[in-house]
């Protein structure tokens, strides 16, 4: 018997993975996957002919869902690849600690309607530890 303690830390819980494996060949346009450790909104999948050297090969082109960004991947159709958990939140408050996004157009109307003192309803996206306003719904004057 040894009188060592060994300690064993927790590194997660269940549920706190932020991504899902699926098979290739099943995921289609507009679905999603993790490209390059970002999840991206597919864009365009086409699939090879197996060829002599083994597997179909899937050709994914997604854009980023936070930055918009185009990036590509080409995965085995039999092989898995990481899907994201893509949550919405509706909020009828505007949270201060959420990252204003990039695109021009939600962050005027943003502007626009706190300065104009309209209610507004956000949408926020979340995933893989990100969060940014994607949609806005103006529900009237306050």
């Amino acid at each position: 018997m040894s009188d060592e303690e060994h300690h064993f830390e927790s590194k997660a819980d269940a549920g706190a993975s932020k991504t899902y494996p699926q098979q290739a060949g099943a995921i289609r346009k507009n679905g999603y996957i993790v490209i390059k450790n970002r999840p991206c909104k597919v864009v365009e999948v086409s699939t090879s002919k197996t060829g002599k050297h083994g597997h179909a090969k899937c050709h994914f082109v997604g854009i980023d869902i936070f930055n918009g960004k185009k990036l590509e991947d080409i995965v085995p159709s039999s092989h898995n690849c990481d899907v994201c958990f893509l949550i919405c939140y509706i909020y009828m408050f505007f949270w201060e600690s959420i990252y204003l996004p990039e695109i021009m157009f939600i962050f005027c109307q943003i502007k626009d309607g706190f300065a104009e003192g309209k209610d507004m309803v956000v949408t926020v996206m979340t995933a893989m530890g990100e969060e940014q306003i994607c949609a806005l719904k103006d529900i009237g004057p306050k």
